[in-house]
């Protein structure tokens, strides 16, 4: 509903006080008028015409309807910042060299995957969740709790043999990240998911398999570029 602006106020000519009549009491004040106003927080202005002629002018504040769940948070992450939106093209092109992207978005959930046109196997994908006040009453907390079941998840998971698992220090709120091989495809993955507040994102890096071994060699890098494309997704959900 959109606000709608304060009326303005009636002025009517002031007539001069009749003399009171033997059966009624004097009347101290002549005419009073209110201009009300249609949405909650603003000043009334009150016009007070006194006998003399003279008209006061004075602010009165109404009193406010009920906060929506939304108000009563404070500090939470209001919206999601667009899917392809969060990442410089500078890291974009540095990490998946002539990519393309897709992205899905609405609400509460956006991804954007970058995917190379010269392998297949590499990729990059952006996942932000959000859960809104507006759609709960405990929105940190549901946010806390789908990061620790997907921190669960990853300890348990059929598709990927797992290299690294480890909580990961200064990216948000709470983060792990994750080194892995995907069992079916010559693929490492790294993982970054970072909670920040009310916010969850999880981003994947991943690149072909160095042949003849040297998994774990790639470590530092592919956890490199997933972690600091993390750490743009988050600066860019404070500051949307």
């Amino acid at each position: 509903m959109g606000l709608h602006p304060p009326a303005e106020p009636f002025h009517r000519p002031y007539a001069g006080p009749e003399p009171p009549s033997p059966a009624r009491r004097p009347k101290r004040l002549i005419v009073l008028l209110v201009a009300a106003v249609a949405f909650a927080g603003a000043a009334v202005a009150v016009f007070l015409v006194v006998p003399g002629g003279k008209t006061e002018r004075a602010a009165v504040t109404p009193s406010t309807a009920a906060p929506s769940p939304a108000e009563t948070v404070p500090g939470v992450v209001r919206a999601l910042p667009p899917a392809c939106g969060t990442v410089a093209a500078q890291t974009v092109a540095k990490a998946v060299p002539k990519a393309a992207q897709r992205q899905s978005a609405n609400s509460t959930l956006t991804t954007c995957t970058y995917t190379s046109k010269e392998s297949a196997f590499r990729w990059l994908r952006v996942e932000a969740r959000l859960y809104a006040p507006a759609h709960t009453a405990t929105p940190v907390r549901d946010a806390e709790s789908y990061y620790d079941a997907q921190w669960t998840q990853a300890h348990d998971a059929p598709l990927v043999r797992t290299i690294a698992l480890e909580r990961e220090q200064g990216v948000g709120d709470e983060a792990y990240r994750w080194f892995m091989a995907d069992q079916g495809q010559p693929t490492l993955v790294g993982q970054v998911t970072a909670r920040v507040r009310n916010a969850v994102v999880t981003v994947s890096y991943s690149e072909e398999a160095p042949r003849g071994g040297g998994q774990a060699a790639r470590e530092r890098a592919v956890l490199g570029t997933a972690t600091g494309v993390a750490r743009e997704v988050l600066t860019a959900l404070n500051d949307f």
